[in-house]
């Protein structure tokens, strides 16, 4: 999705929470867009100061909370106390494996796995509207060096 088509998403919601976008928040959106992989809070505090941005450490947290609350972005936790983010709206879902030992993340999709939710979902009278997977272990690179 193009980025401008996403600020005009964000700002649409910002109106139906009776916010406005501000120079800040166009930033922290475009930040997120303008990157392909999983990112910090504190990442997207640096790249925006880089763009002459005058968005405080906070506005940068309460801004990647609305663009969650809103779908443009998904929050996961790393399985070690940090948050990462990615920009959703557009893209297909997929899933996570974490590595604990260089913490990288690799992007899945399985379509047994999707089945298979859907499967127990079902069996348990339940609808299922959304799920995240997070796979932890050790890549190839961290399992050779920890032998």
């Amino acid at each position: 999705m193009k980025p401008e088509v996403a600020l005009g998403r964000f700002e649409v919601f910002l109106r139906s929470k009776k916010l406005r976008m501000t120079r800040p928040r166009r930033d922290i959106l475009l930040a997120a867009w303008e990157t392909h992989s999983h990112f910090t809070a504190e990442e997207m505090f640096a790249w925006v100061q880089k763009r002459d941005s005058n968005a405080a450490r906070a506005t940068v947290y309460r801004t990647l909370n609305l663009l969650v609350e809103g779908e443009f972005l998904a929050s996961m936790n790393n399985g070690q106390g940090t948050q990462l983010y990615e920009h959703i709206l557009g893209h297909t879902h997929h899933d996570h494996m974490i590595c604990r030992g260089c913490n990288r993340v690799m992007e899945f999709r399985s379509e047994e796995i999707e089945r298979l939710q859907e499967e127990i979902a079902e069996r348990n009278n339940f609808q299922l509207v959304h799920h995240v997977l997070r796979l932890e272990g050790y890549c190839p690179k961290c399992r050779t060096d920890k032998d």
